[in-house]
């Protein structure tokens, strides 16, 4: 039987959700809301409209309620579904604050629903294959992990604009690239750093620069610019550059291109010898000698978006674990004396004293935001003002949807 779906806001995303989940088996959408009439004018005939998100979330056929509105409606229209008995699917950045996502949680807790929050961009080709690259362990000890994004554009459209409406680039794809970053490496974030600027824009950030250190000294470097223009063919699309010492590896595009680059083997150093080369003394530099490189092709994944919502309805009817609720171990700074486990369920919490500081990890030590999403690092609570090992006096803490207060 398929579930009944109601959507809450029909802007691009609304209608993005509205054509994938009408194709997928399992899925009936009955409802669709939006404030303006106008982007209600083009809904499939047979699907009922709201102007008014309440009745959309008390109609008695809808079952799971997906909350597409802009970012700073997220909390109330999650904690009025909850309170409905509706399971509720959020789409990204699930809060705008960490206090917002413990209301919300507690909400859903409190009705005994499922939430969570819309991940599909771990299903790009570009990030999976990439993903495949570092999981292969062909690169030896990985040193850089980059991902990128330009754009030539740089102005923001609609609601975007708004600080407080939640615009500006870092939750919009910011939340992403951090996310498939985060997925990719399961190692402890040691330190963050991030360059946020308003380039174009007046209100809010249209680049950022982010670097997480990890535990065995990997960085991942993320970079977004929505003005960052070049002729270079195929440049404002995703590129990944992954680095080891034992070869390295490019993927580019949304449809990815790219190699995987090995060498023949490594000259030796020689010390104290002068060596005269076209190259200069390192030999490192300029062109190659003729077969020095060894190239090998990509291991393209075969993923798609839906594969987000194939999952997540096998896992409500019980027959697969959600991706985004695997069992998760709480590794603590202070307060408490043993680690916990959340349950699958995720909604099984560990109540922490005030000021403890808590580390989420997943099984074998991969970091992850809380108990209901993968990715991320510290939560904090709001009497405890110090950074940690972050090393960055511009937030109190980060986790998946970075979330600042």
């Amino acid at each position: 039987m398929a579930r009944k779906f109601g959507i809450i806001g029909h802007g691009f995303m609304g209608h993005e959700h509205e054509k994938m989940l009408t194709e997928l088996d399992g899925i009936e959408i009955v409802a669709i809301c939006d404030i303006d009439p106008e982007q209600l004018k083009d809904v499939p005939e047979g699907i009922k409209t709201y102007v008014n998100a309440s009745d959309l979330i008390n109609d008695p056929d809808v079952e799971v309620v997906l909350v597409v509105a802009n970012n700073n409606q997220h909390k109330k229209l999650v904690i009025e579904a909850a309170e409905a008995g509706k399971q509720v699917l959020c789409e990204k950045p699930v809060a705008l604050s960490l206090e917002d996502l413990d209301e919300m949680e507690a909400a859903c807790k409190k009705a005994g629903v499922t939430f969570t929050v819309h991940q599909q961009r771990r299903f790009d080709v570009d990030f999976r294959t990439a993903k495949n690259v570092y999981d292969s362990g062909e690169l030896g000890d990985l040193y850089v992990v980059k991902s990128s994004l330009y754009g030539f554009n740089g102005n923001m459209h609609d609601w975007h604009v708004f600080i407080e409406q939640g615009g500006g680039m870092l939750y919009d794809w910011g939340v992403h690239l951090i996310d498939q970053m985060l997925w990719m490496i399961p190692e402890k974030v040691t330190q963050v750093y991030a360059n946020l600027r308003n380039v174009i824009n007046k209100e809010v950030d249209d680049y950022f620069h982010i670097m997480m250190r990890f535990e065995s000294g990997l960085v991942g470097e993320i970079e977004l610019g929505t003005y960052y223009l070049t002729d270079k063919p195929h440049h404002f699309e995703r590129h990944w550059f992954l680095g080891g010492n034992k070869g390295s590896a490019y993927v580019d595009g949304f449809f990815p291109e790219g190699k995987i680059v090995h060498t023949d083997g490594l000259l030796k150093n020689v010390g104290g010898k002068r060596t005269m080369t076209a190259a200069g003394p390192t030999r490192s530099f300029g062109p190659p000698p003729e077969g020095k490189l060894i190239i090998k092709d990509l291991p393209i994944a075969d993923t798609k978006h839906s594969d987000y919502f194939d999952n997540y309805l096998k896992a409500l009817d019980g027959k697969e674990e959600f991706h985004m609720l695997k069992d998760m171990k709480l590794e603590t700074r202070t307060g408490m004396k043993d680690p916990a486990t959340f349950s699958t369920d995720g909604f099984n919490r560990w109540d922490f004293a005030e000021t403890a500081k808590i580390y989420v990890y997943k099984e074998g030590g991969i970091p992850a935001g809380s108990h209901h999403l993968e990715a991320g690092v510290l939560i904090r609570s709001p009497q405890d003002s110090t950074l940690g090992a972050f090393g960055s006096g511009m937030y109190e803490g980060i986790r998946l949807d970075f979330v600042m207060d």
